[in-house]
């Protein structure tokens, strides 16, 4: 049996979340997760810098097969959907540049998937993470989130309400 290496990323300026996990058949296995955090007081190209390296870094270092990044939702603050957006947009561009498939799902799609319910807080996702992972300790809540995402495309963008909703990026006319 196959196993898929599936990396899971939830997008921020400050803190970006990352979570590794295996999928052999309908087995889910933690390989790794963590934060890319960046400096408030470096400018906005040195974070997107710090961003691209930490992606590219990661994905050199456990070699996914495939990567999924939680989507942007619209902030009452403007600037802030701006920020999150380029540090989303960052993210993506690591990834491809690495040549993953990228899968993109809404906050809403991976808790349904993770938890079972749509608006589940927080801490229900870091708890159900360390469940479905079989963790020895709750994960933090940015890493919880990346892992939660991975778990959401290894159950192909279903999970427990079947909202298959997931796209894909294409370059130059093949899937990356």
């Amino acid at each position: 049996m196959a196993t898929l290496r599936i990396l899971g990323i939830d997008p921020g300026l400050r803190v970006t979340g990352f979570g590794i996990i295996d999928k052999a058949g309908q087995k889910l296995a933690y390989v790794s997760s963590g934060c890319i955090k960046t400096k408030e007081t470096d400018s906005l190209a040195e974070r997107i810098r710090t961003l691209l390296e930490g992606i590219a870094e990661i994905a050199a270092l456990h070699q996914p097969q495939e990567a999924a990044v939680e989507k942007v939702f619209v902030n009452i603050n403007p600037q802030s959907t701006l920020l999150l957006g380029q540090a989303r947009g960052a993210v993506i561009a690591a990834l491809v540049a690495n040549n993953l498939p990228v899968a993109e799902y809404t906050a809403l799609q991976i808790k349904q998937a993770v938890v079972g319910q749509g608006k589940a807080a927080k801490e229900q996702v870091q708890q159900m993470v360390m469940r479905l992972l079989q963790l020895p300790a709750v994960p933090g809540a940015d890493a919880a989130d990346a892992l939660a995402c991975a778990i959401c495309h290894a159950h192909g963008g279903q999970g427990l309400g079947n909202i298959a909703t997931r796209s894909y990026r294409v370059r130059k006319g093949r899937l990356i």
